[in-house]
This record gives C-alpha cells, sequence and structure tokens, in this order.
C-alpha cells in the first residue's frame, strides 16, 4: 500500500495545490516530498509528506484551511478517470492534526469537507483527546449530515481500537458516550455507515463486552434486517471466544447435540508457503435442526515456544435434524506482515459455537 502514496501522488496533490493557487511552487515540493520516500513506510511517507508541505501553504492557518477546503473541486477534475490513490488525500487531510489541533473548530470544518476524499478517521482523533467536549457537539450534529462519509467519520473516528489510529484510551475504560451517537446510525441508509457502527461495537467487544451485550440486547427489539445484521458483525469477536451469553443472543445451540468429529488433517507435515488442509465431519444426534457457527484456531508457536491461538471463521450452518455435513478448509500458511512464524509443533483447534470439539497437531517446518 505505500506505493501508492510515491511519485504520482505526490504530483497530484502538488498539481491541485497549483490549480487553486498560482504562486504554489510545484517542483520544488515535489522535489523535497520525493527525497527519500522510497525508502519509508506508508504512514512515515504521511508524516514526511505533512512536513515537506507546511512551509509551502499560507502560514496563517485559518488561510490555510480556505485553501484547502476548496481541494475536492479540483481533486477529481485533475484524476477524472481515478488513477490516483485516495491514498494520495491522507496526507493533506492530517495536515489539520498536526499543525491545526489548536483551531479544532476551522479544523473540524475542514475534515468534515475533505472526509470523503479519503477519511478522516485517522485525523479526527487528536481532536477528540485535545477538545472532547466541542467535537461531540459536532458529532451530534454529523451524525444527521447528508454526506454518508460525514456520517461514517463519526462512527469510525470515535472508534477505540481504529486500526493504524491512536487508540482512544477513555473510550475503552468507558464507551458510554458513544453510546447515543452509534444509536442514530445504527439505521443508517448506508451500508458504509452501517459496517462502521458494527465494526466500533466489535471494539467495544474487547473490552465491555457486558456494555456490548447490553446494547444488542435493546437494539434487539423490533430489530430491521439491517440492524440484526450489525448485531452479528459486532458480536464477531465474542463469538469467537464462545461467549454463552452472545451466542444465545444470536440463537447458536449451547447444548450441542453431536457425534465425536473425526477431524482428518490431510498433510501433517508443513512447510511455510504451504496449505493446511482439513476436513471433518458433523454428524447431527438431534431429533431438532441445530444452528451453528464454525470457526477454527491455530496455535501458532511464538518467539518463547509457548503457543498463542489464532481464531478464523469458516461458516454457520443450520444442521437439520440427523443431518451429516462434510466439512473441508485449504488455509494458506505464508509470510505476512502482520505475523512471524516460527517452526515447531502447532495445533489445530474445530470450534462449534465457541466450544472446542476436536484438535490434531502439526510440524510446521521454515
Amino acid at each position: 500500500m505505500k506505493n501508492q502514496l510515491g511519485n504520482a501522488a505526490v504530483e497530484h496533490i502538488a498539481l491541485c495545490l497549483r490549480e487553486l493557487d498560482k504562486d504554489f511552487k510545484h517542483t520544488e515540493f515535489c522535489k523535497l516530498a520525493l527525497l527519500g520516500l522510497d525508502k519509508l513506510e506508508l504512514k512515515q511517507r504521511v508524516s514526511h509528506i505533512i512536513q515537506v508541505l507546511h512551509p509551502f501553504l499560507p502560514a496563517d492557518f485559518a488561510h490555510a484551511t480556505d485553501l484547502l477546503k476548496q481541494l475536492p473541486a479540483v481533486w477529481q477534475k485533475l484524476d477524472p478517470n481515478k488513477q490516483i490513490s485516495s491514498f494520495a488525500a491522507w496526507p493533506v487531510i492530517d495536515y489539520a492534526s498536526v499543525y491545526g489541533l489548536s483551531y479544532p473548530q476551522q479544523s473540524l470544518d475542514l475534515l468534515s469537507s475533505l472526509t470523503h476524499l479519503f477519511s478522516a478517521e485517522f485525523a479526527i482523533r487528536p481532536f477528540i483527546i485535545e477538545h472532547p467536549d466541542y467535537c461531540h457537539r459536532q458529532f451530534r450534529m454529523w451524525v444527521q449530515d447528508e454526506s454518508e462519509h460525514v456520517r461514517r467519520l463519526v462512527s469510525e473516528g470515535t472508534r477505540p481500537r481504529l486500526p493504524w489510529g491512536i487508540q482512544l484510551k477513555s473510550y475503552m475504560r468507558d464507551p458510554a458516550v458513544n453510546i447515543p451517537l452509534l444509536t442514530a446510525l445504527k439505521d443508517d441508509s448506508s451500508l458504509y455507515v452501517r459496517r462502521s457502527v458494527a465494526n466500533h461495537l466489535n471494539d467495544i467487544s474487547k473490552d465491555n463486552p457486558d456494555v456490548l451485550l447490553n446494547i444488542c440486547q435493546s437494539w434487539q427489539v423490533d430489530a430491521s434486517q439491517d440492524v440484526h445484521w450489525i448485531i452479528k458483525h459486532a458480536t464477531r469477536s465474542l463469538v469467537k471466544t464462545g461467549h454463552s451469553q452472545v451466542l444465545s443472543l444470536l440463537g447458536y445451540e449451547q447444548q450441542l447435540l453431536l457425534a465425536p468429529i473425526g477431524l482428518q488433517l490431510i498433510n501433517s507435515q508443513i512447510r511455510l508457503g504451504d496449505y493446511l488442509e482439513f476436513q471433518f465431519d458433523l454428524t447431527s444426534t438431534s431429533c431438532d435442526s441445530q444452528k451453528l457457527v464454525i470457526d477454527f484456531a491455530i496455535h501458532f508457536v511464538k518467539a518463547n515456544g509457548q503457543q498463542k491461538a489464532k481464531v478464523f471463521k469458516l461458516k454457520s450452518i443450520q444442521l437439520a435434524a440427523k443431518q451429516t455435513c462434510n466439512i473441508q478448509k485449504r488455509h494458506a500458511i505464508k509470510a505476512i506482515t502482520t505475523r512471524q512464524y516460527y517452526a515447531g509443533t502447532h495445533r489445530l483447534e474445530i470450534l462449534i459455537n465457541g466450544q472446542a470439539l476436536a484438535s490434531q497437531e502439526f510440524e510446521l517446518h521454515i
């Protein structure tokens, strides 16, 4: 992704700003912004371009925001076929969080104007920390905004554990202030917004599972199909942990009536880059159908030699009375940036409605 914030993105920023300000030093900005850029990771590139951009914008922040607020008018005009990644707008948007933190009114106005270009969910977070009361006054108005991007900025920007974003510790301790905002957005017409609401609720579940459960129970009364989807998506982390009250809320069986699972590994000796392949039969011993959520966990070997489980989704099924269902899976064991693999004995575990019903060991060779 870092390459999406490279030469073309820098050139596009410069062209747009020169379109708005004929005195903008296009060539000099590009030269400095590209200097050493290829050696930086994604978020480092964002910070670097922000620092380079600062002296090229008006020194007065109010004048700088007046200029930046005009960007949407030329952004698409100079890229009509959308050849430039939306990542190009990231440093322009986050400029406010670096140089406008003392000007919350002007900055939030700017962020609401630019958020549709990329998303101001990262830029808004320093303002929430420094100016929480002012931000929430704005958020209570923004949940009614005509733009789905602005409405989503409320739910996504206030997420306690937003990936890549600053953690909002106060909301991790007590998310109560955000619940009215999420409630206002739960029936939003935009899936883009509703998905953000669900992800925010999933964040809440990691620190305050009982709060999440209470929200879902209250929302479930006379809930629309869309709200039922939010509840299901919001509770996914608790489902993986086998949280009994959440599983009951979603209608999953707690007293499973199943024959013993014969878990079979296709290959118990795996090299990095191979696939872990397995299958098993689920056979009902019940006279009634059973609603089942099927996950699998891999207990990965860590640097200290201990194992730590990572749960993966498999599927959800309605298993009919006395029915047998064959489940097969092919899971890639390949290098990814978010996981370091270590050689040794790993363990595959099958989870049905959060309950571990079968496991097998396999050897990973690096």
